[in-house]
């Protein structure tokens, strides 16, 4: 993709060249499909940073040919191993930087680290701030990613980031299979925000699960209560991310034993950690949606799991960024909310 001003004379005759925008777009290897399929949405091929390895681990990249001046775009997910996923990234940030790229956005579809974004004890370290300081000390001018666990991660960053949310994509999905008499569901009290902006696109009902995490129990959810009326209702969970799955299947159960008639859950991230498969087959959950944000290999994708794309959503993120228009008008500002 390029943007060129063509040249003109000026008044003693000399030609003046106007700048070249060339758009520039690379994929480390944690989810290469994704950028592929982002690429392909965009018009443009994918270029090739030649990234491999040492004999010792260390990561090496190279960029075929010349980035100078080019608006440089480098998409990573921070999948497991996520500190492979993130040094990669922070690796090709700096040849980028070095090769002299005027620009450099990373894309990180999913953001590693997020879900410690503050103290909630003593001696615990903020992740969601230090990769965001690792994004900045690499060269990265702009970040942009979809569903962050917490829009105060945007707060952490001391340059543009684009938050996009995959909101169109779960939400027409529920359009396209009758959300007549559904109720979304948000699994705890952090997620009710983000369960109310799907119930008004719907126009539907909006019910909560009181949740509880013991102290000192790692992956440990109970699930106490449900507040709002699912009896004889079709209830769809509402979350960011399934790890262990230990949120959506304890508020699954609750919501049976509620009288719902069946139960959904929806999800940007499906990290899928184990036991989350095993959670989730024994589960009464009896579809489970998730995004590509994450790469899901043949093997994990169990009969009740669809898998939805989000490659046009950062793909038109990427244009809009690269054509200084603005990303929030493609969602019509509800990127905003989250």
């Amino acid at each position: 993709m390029e943007s060129a001003r063509s040249a003109r004379a000026g008044e003693d005759g000399a030609m003046e060249l106007g700048p070249h925008k060339r758009l520039e777009l690379f994929s480390g290897r944690s989810h290469r499909a994704l950028a592929e399929e982002i690429a392909s949405c965009l018009g443009v091929t994918l270029g090739e940073a030649n990234v491999r390895e040492f004999a010792d681990g260390e990561v090496h990249c190279r960029f075929d040919s010349s980035i100078r001046g080019s608006d440089v775009f480098v998409v990573q997910t921070h999948c497991a191993p996520v500190n492979d996923s993130l040094m990669e990234q922070l690796i090709m940030i700096d040849a980028a930087k070095r090769a002299s790229a005027s620009r450099i956005t990373a894309v990180c579809p999913y953001y590693g680290y997020s879900r410690q974004d503050r103290k909630s004890a003593g001696r615990e370290p903020i992740t969601a701030k230090l990769v965001a300081d690792l994004l900045s000390a690499a060269g990265a001018d702009r970040v942009v990613s979809v569903d962050l666990h917490s829009g105060q991660i945007q707060g952490f960053f001391d340059f543009p980031v684009d938050h996009l949310t995959a909101t169109p994509v779960l939400a027409s999905y529920l359009e396209a299979n009758d959300p007549t008499g559904l109720v979304v569901v948000a699994p705890d009290a952090g997620r009710v925000k983000v369960a109310e902006r799907f119930s008004q696109i719907l126009g539907t009902d909006l019910a909560f699960v009181h949740k509880r995490r013991p102290a000192g129990a790692a992956n440990t959810v109970e699930a106490r209560g449900v507040i709002g009326d699912v009896a004889g209702r079709r209830c769809v969970i509402i979350d960011d991310i399934i790890d262990t799955a230990g949120t959506v299947c304890a508020a699954a159960d609750r919501l049976v034993e509620h009288g719902a008639t069946e139960v959904w859950a929806m999800a940007t991230h499906a990290v899928l950690s184990d036991p989350a498969l095993d959670r989730l087959k024994a589960s009464p959950i009896s579809r489970v949606v998730v995004t590509n944000t994450l790469p899901l290999p043949d093997e994990r994708r169990i009969d009740k799991l669809e898998v939805l794309s989000v490659a046009q959503i950062v793909a038109d993120a990427i244009a809009a960024v690269f054509q200084d228009t603005s990303v929030s008008k493609i969602f019509g500002g509800h990127n905003l909310l989250w």
